[in-house]
């Protein structure tokens, strides 16, 4: 591959992403600005951004090679990861949007009447979002190597750097014109290719495997256990309910039913924007098998344009490809720091813009590190782990505490350590356990169909156990979460 290339596409999304930033910046002067962009972002710019800041590395890169590795059992990731804004649909959007609070732990704490609990909410998000800005560091370091041979590192630390002064820049206010303008970027860098792939197959090139090969008849998802698959489905339906850079952006819309047109807005852009990843996938399980067999399934979607397509057309398509992926890991990263910022800045730096420009900084070093000391072992899969993580942790309080008036501070937090406690040792001390213990490896490696439930568990009995009973304001919190706005101003 052409090194100019890479070098040419990684320099004019950078640029062009700062650009915007820096411009959003104009229209950014109040706390409000940097932390929810005053609540006046409207449902398709809002949507254009969460479709930016949601399809990160393993939406624009893992699924298509999941896709290489294991066949059409792989679709299980994009539609569970579609699937999970239905979730947010019915039962979180709007009534999150009404709760009238900056950030998930002021949600917890204005619910939940406890510093407690908005500490504990306050360290899983943090938690969280490191988690998941790895894969998106780790994402770069591959598509910088691949696209223009310079070492790993330079691609994580070129993300780690343009995120955080971006944010630190503008905040959210900025962020979302960012965000909207990259997920229109990676929508076009995977549909203008996939369509010249599939009119250069149409006109007789020739399959490395035929699609017997290709697509045998025990890859299908009836091969999966059913205990894998159904924990996927869980992981990726409820892990999308606690996404904090998902959750905060239903903070900007100007009211309930804004956050549910943008949330039906979503699902439309979801639903196109993965069938290209999955077309990839499925052409290079025919034209490209050999990928997998060299540990470079992940970047299938940079590859397969030049390999099927020779000379300035293909070097052009590899081009938009490789924007498109570097917007992809911008985007997400953007979203993560602007929630992670939030989060710190509200807690630990007495919530000023200041505060909130040197969280943002900050909050990109330490998964920074991570990224060079570690290893990707599969974007797609990695990314799930984290949505395993937090469908076990955060959806529990969100949904209990948006539905169940029983709810109290005690079980809220009983529940969520129960979740991390048992998720993270599953995600993190699974393969020592499981080398011991090879019986429950598939317990360990797919962990939310048990984690979940108890994490429900624990959070129902520790609060119907609590003698301090719910807090005094729950009935007025409810309230205000379910009412449409329109009527509380009409009933005054």
């Amino acid at each position: 591959m052409n090194a100019a290339i890479g070098y040419t596409a990684i320099a004019a999304v950078a640029l062009a992403s700062a650009l915007i930033g820096f411009y959003g910046l104009r229209f950014s002067r109040t706390t409000s600005d940097f932390y929810v962009a005053s609540r006046t972002v409207r449902p398709w710019w809002n949507a254009s951004a969460i479709g930016g800041e949601y399809l990160s590395a393993a939406s624009f890169l893992g699924i298509a090679g999941l896709i290489l590795l294991t066949g059409s059992s792989a679709l299980w990731f994009p539609i569970g990861y579609t699937a999970g804004y239905l979730m947010l649909l019915l039962f979180v959007a709007a009534p999150l949007r009404r709760s009238g609070a900056y950030t998930i732990p002021d949600f917890t704490e204005a619910r939940l009447e406890s510093p407690w609990a908005r500490r504990v909410t306050s360290l899983l998000v943090i938690v969280i979002g490191w988690f998941y800005i790895v894969p998106q560091l780790q994402g770069a370091a591959l598509t910088v190597r691949i696209t223009t041979g310079l070492p790993s590192w330079a691609g994580s630390l070129a993300v780690a750097v343009i995120v955080s002064v971006i944010v630190a820049a503008g905040g959210m206010r900025s962020i979302t014109f960012v965000q909207a303008f990259q997920f229109w970027l990676k929508l076009t860098a995977l549909a203008v290719p996939a369509v010249a792939l599939l009119l250069v197959i149409g006109g007789g090139s020739t399959a490395e495997l035929s699609p017997a090969d290709a697509f045998p008849p025990a890859a299908g998802p009836g091969d999966l256990e059913v205990y894998r698959t159904v924990s996927l489905m869980v992981a990726l339906l409820l892990g999308t309910l606690g996404l904090p850079h998902v959750l905060v952006r239903f903070y900007t819309n100007p009211d309930g039913g804004a956050a549910r047109r943008t949330t039906v807005i979503v699902l439309v852009l979801l639903s196109v924007f993965y069938l290209f990843p999955t077309a990839f996938g499925f052409i290079g399980r025919a034209f490209a098998p050999d990928l997998a067999a060299t540990g470079e399934a992940d970047a299938l979607i940079l590859l397969l344009p030049d390999r099927l397509i020779p000379g300035v057309a293909g070097d052009l398509l590899t081009a938009l490809v490789i924007a498109g992926a570097f917007a992809a890991f911008l985007s997400t990263s953007s979203g993560l720091v602007v929630s992670l910022a939030g989060v710190i800045s509200q807690d630990l730096l007495g919530g000023s813009v200041r505060g909130f420009r040197i969280a943002a900084i900050a909050s990109s070093f330490v998964p920074l590190v991570v990224a060079l000391a570690t290893e990707s072992t599969g974007l797609a899969g990695s990314v799930g782990l984290v949505f395993a993580f937090t469908a076990s942790t955060l959806c529990p309080m969100l949904i209990l505490g948006i539905w169940w008036r029983g709810l109290t501070a005690r079980g809220a937090i009983a529940g969520m350590a129960t979740g991390a406690v048992l998720s993270g040792a599953a995600i993190l001390g699974g393969a020592a356990i499981s080398a011991a213990l090879p019986g429950i490896r598939p317990f360990l490696e797919q962990p939310a169909a048990w984690t979940v439930p108890l994490a429900v568990l624990v959070t129902v009995v520790v609060s119907r156990a609590d003698r301090r009973g719910t807090p005094r304001g729950t009935d007025a919190f409810l309230t205000r979460l379910h009412v449409p706005e329109a009527r509380v101003r009409r009933g005054g």
